[in-house]
């Protein structure tokens, strides 16, 4: 007798195809047919009544994908049917109830709303909802097939915030281990965000066990995306290691993530590939917001995530806007609805900024100025009365405060570094400390030759020599010694922004509103340790264009108590701010932390099984990057954007940074000992603590940082270690190589011939290119971020742009007049306007602020860490883990 079930194959052979598509199909079906009759289920009718379906297993085969072989579509369906036979004879009393629990955190319906939100604790209602899932088993069967068994859940029940979903599996006894778990949202349009898969009561020699999937995963709905969404339990598998059950779902894993490069993609996507900056411009809305594609030989940079969308009409180079409000693509599970705090905290960041600019361009003149510095003090004292549109104290209760006859009143926090003295900001040592425990401590150098001298062309850029002289440097030093003495002994210090940003200010300056300078700082290092600012030298190129034909200027500043050569190195001070300001944003934080670590996730996720060790240990460190990432790009480094028209590079802003990631940027320099060994801030010495000798010991960056590295570089030792015991387990490893081969010659493309790369074939280089890695993610970025509302928050110490030049530059006599008699206004006048400062302080107040869920290092365990006994013992005794 043959069974209904088995039927179903016929059909399911070269579904979707034309007969005439399938050679020998004829004689394949003659074939199987034959096969089928020959198996007798007339000796156990209840055992083919419960035999599984055909259909069921043609799906997990993949029968629709064998297009070209008859022999080979034999050869499955035969297996599929002795598969088929031989569950049907399992007696039932060998098999187990397994008990299944699917914890569903949030349902996000189709218009972006979620129903699992600020719910009672208490409410248990049902919620309807049918999922299908299967588990794998990480052994096969006898004749060479997956093991599976399968359940589906018809309905869930509230708890709080969550949906619990439960049914039960039907395991034979010999199914082994589970290994992995595939599950299809058969909702209309709700996606799913999935907490966990938990099983109880699974088989076992001795007892029944449970297991739990850690998901923390968005299901979307079959109708958006087919892709089948697998998971794997917590144990990690090398490539080579895989068990035999599991080494198809892993391979369909990646290939799913990887998609095939074509279409727009939609936000239930969960693809990860590559594409250059060509999204940060907008010429169909103005031709002035047209701007260089960025990533390619003209202009080098890393690459970002695609996002499909088509050219716009002005420029076939340059992808077009989505809509106002609407996301910026990033894989599904990149973005940060894992968490309401985390969702909250960017949404607030991009409607405040919807609602906030309007606001200002209506009350506001675009270059009205703070009178006074009392009116300055007054935005954290009374606050700026503004116009209520009923959102900002909603997204911004922080900063917007409502008042009683219906308008809303900006007022900030005054930051620490204010409350504790007001004045700081103007004093010389609060300028030096800055340098090494402010809000960009990765700039500051060893001067190790003297003269100084730029490596411009003297032709476009001037004289290469600087103004700042050897007798100037040793009267600031108090003649103690001489300046080749000086730099001999290490004590010589200096912030160079000239050789970066002299080819940008003839370029910027013909924007107007804005002035940039080539700039030097010397610091000296006092016997007590700190650093004392010596000099500073502003330099101006020469200028042989029509809009602006100008002579080379240079001006040198030295500390004074005379009244105007104190007011003039208060006005280089200030200067000197604006470019580290520009430099933090653009490079420090933006360039080095977001936008290079974007090619190593996407490479990540494209080249490394989720089940893949060295995943699992990066995956933490990686987290919504990418959505952070997406964002800057459509309101913060974009044309017109806040950087272009808050800080002093104006439109130039992205450019510089590609001149500084071709120029400047090295992945072996951006471990910290590298980094700090290459400004000759640090030495190697296996005598020294953490083996390096710090040139200035007071340097809180580095003195901190140097623990956290050593704890993240021992953590990762042990974890690499214990997977790879030998160097050649490195090389053999075809996923961890083709991960690394794609970030340098794909997300990095633009380097991939440098010399500097490391190649992964020992413990030694993996454990180093990892721990930077980590580094970079973590304490670096921490470092440049969490600390911006504290410093700039009050503008004067931390400037994002100086609107006048320096007041003896070139000066008509009224305008040098005028900064005699009133030196206070005319820095008032150079200081950011009143809109620019408010747009900067509102972004940096919600950027800079911590989430209520932060996640901090060896805060807590990973599941995949924990699951392994071996792991979790060198976790739990690693300072980094």
């Amino acid at each position: 007798m043959l069974s209904p079930h088995l039927l179903h194959i016929m059909p399911l052979i070269g579904h979707g195809k034309p007969p005439n598509s399938f050679p020998s199909i004829t004689k394949t079906q003659n074939r199987v047919t034959k096969s089928v009759l020959n198996q007798d289920f007339s000796t156990n009718q209840s055992a083919a009544a419960s035999a599984p379906p055909i259909a069921s297993m043609a799906k997990v085969i993949h029968l629709p994908a064998i297009t070209t072989n008859g022999a080979e579509v034999i050869e499955v369906v035969e297996r599929a049917v002795a598969r088929a036979v031989e569950g049907a004879a399992v007696d039932k009393s060998t098999k187990v109830p397994v008990k299944c629990v699917i914890t569903v955190k949030r349902i996000i319906r189709s218009d972006n709303e979620s129903n699992a939100d600020h719910e009672d604790p208490n409410n248990h209602e049902m919620v309807a909802g049918r999922l299908h899932l299967t588990l794998y088993s990480t052994e096969l069967d006898c004749s060479g097939m997956e093991k599976t068994v399968e359940a589906s859940t018809e309905r869930g029940t509230r708890r709080g915030e969550a949906v619990e979903f439960e049914c039960s599996f039907n395991m034979p006894k010999t199914f082994g281990q589970v290994g992995a778990v595939t599950m299809q949202n058969q909702q209309e349009d709700e996606t799913l965000l999935v907490s966990t898969i938990a099983l109880d009561g699974l088989p076992s020699p001795t007892t029944t066990t449970s297991l739990t999937f850690n998901c923390n995963s968005h299901i979307s709905p079959m109708s958006q995306n087919h892709d089948l969404r697998i998971f794997f339990s917590n144990k990690s598998y090398l490539p080579a290691q895989t068990p035999d059950g599991l080494k198809r779902l892993r391979n369909l894993d990646l290939e799913n993530l990887r998609g095939d490069g074509t279409g727009e993609r939609k936000e239930s996507d969960r693809i990860y590939d590559y594409d250059v900056y060509n999204d940060l411009a907008d010429p169909d809305s103005n031709p002035d917001l047209a701007r260089p594609v960025l990533g390619g030989s003209k202009h080098p940079y890393p690459r970002r995530c695609r996002t499909g969308r088509g050219p716009t009409k002005a420029d076939k180079n340059t992808e077009k806007k989505s809509g106002a409000l609407a996301k910026y693509y990033v894989p599904r599970d990149e973005q940060f609805s894992a968490t309401k705090s985390r969702e909250f905290r960017l949404n607030v960041l991009d409607q405040a900024v919807h609602a906030l600019i309007p606001i200002f361009v209506s009350i506001t003149n675009p270059k009205m100025g703070f009178p006074f510095f009392t009116a300055i003090d007054s935005l954290f004292n009374e606050g700026l009365i503004i116009p209520s549109n009923g959102l900002l104290n909603k997204y911004l209760p922080r900063v917007v405060k409502a008042t009683s006859f219906g308008k809303e009143k900006l007022r900030y926090e005054t930051p620490e570094l204010i409350t504790r003295d007001r004045f700081s900001w103007l004093t010389d040592k609060e300028f030096a400390r800055q340098t090494l425990a402010g809000l960009n401590p990765y700039t500051i150098q060893l001067v190790k030759e003297w003269p100084l001298t730029s490596k411009l062309d003297p032709k476009l850029y001037g004289p290469p020599e600087s103004a700042i002289t050897k007798e100037l440097v040793e009267k600031e030093i108090g003649g103690v010694m001489t300046v080749e003495e000086v730099v001999e002994k290490k004590r010589l210090f200096m912030l160079d922004y000239h050789d970066l940003l002299l080819p940008q200010v003839i370029g910027v300056r013909n924007l107007g509103d804005t002035y940039l300078y080539g700039s030097r700082t010397l610091f000296f290092l006092r016997d007590n340790g700190t650093l004392q600012p010596i000099a500073i030298e502003l330099t101006r190129p020469p200028s042989y264009d029509e809009k602006l034909a100008i002579e080379p200027w240079q001006g040198v500043y030295t500390p004074s108590t005379e009244p105007t050569k104190e007011w003039l190195w208060r006005f280089a001070k200030l200067n000197v701010i604006v470019h580290d300001s520009a430099y933090h944003q653009l490079i420090a934080h933006w360039l080095r932390t977001h936008c290079v670590a974007e090619p190593f996730i996407i490479a990540a996720n494209r080249q490394l099984s989720a089940m893949h060790p060295i995943y699992r240990l990066l995956h933490p460190y990686f987290g919504y990057t990418m959505e952070i990432n997406a964002y800057a790009r459509k309101q913060l480094v974009n044309a017109g954007g806040i950087i272009e028209s808050c800080f002093s590079a104006g439109k130039y802003a992205m450019v510089f940074s590609s001149i500084v990631y071709d120029q400047v940027w090295r992945f072996d320099m951006e471990a910290l000992p590298a980094d700090l060994i290459r400004r000759g801030l640090a030495e190697e010495d296996p005598n020294a603590e953490h083996g390096l000798k710090l040139a200035i010991q007071d340097y809180p960056f580095a003195n901190d940082g140097l623990i956290l590295w050593d704890a993240i570089k021992e953590w990762v030792s042990d974890y690499v270690d214990h997977y790879y015991p030998k160097a050649f387990t490195i090389e053999e490893d075809k996923e961890l190589q083709a991960w690394w081969n794609e970030v340098r010659t794909v997300g990095h493309g633009d380097k991939k011939d440098e010399k500097w790369w490391p190649v992964l074939n020992t413990q030694e280089n993996l454990i180093q290119t990892l721990s930077t890695i980590i580094w970079v993610n973590s304490g670096h970025h921490a470092a440049v971020n969490f600390g911006q509302y504290d410093y700039a928050g009050y503008f004067p110490n931390r400037p994002s742009i100086a609107r006048t030049k320096m007041p003896d530059e070139d000066p008509t006599d009224d305008e040098y007049t005028e900064f005699l008699t009133k030196p206070e206004s005319a820095m008032l006048q150079c200081l950011p306007s009143q809109r620019q400062a408010s747009i900067v302080m509102t972004i940096l107040d919600v950027l800079s602020t911590h989430s209520a869920d932060e996640e901090y290092i060896a805060d807590k365990m990973e599941a995949s860490w924990e699951d392994s006994p071996v792991i979790k013992g060198r976790s739990s005794g690693s300072k980094g883990g």
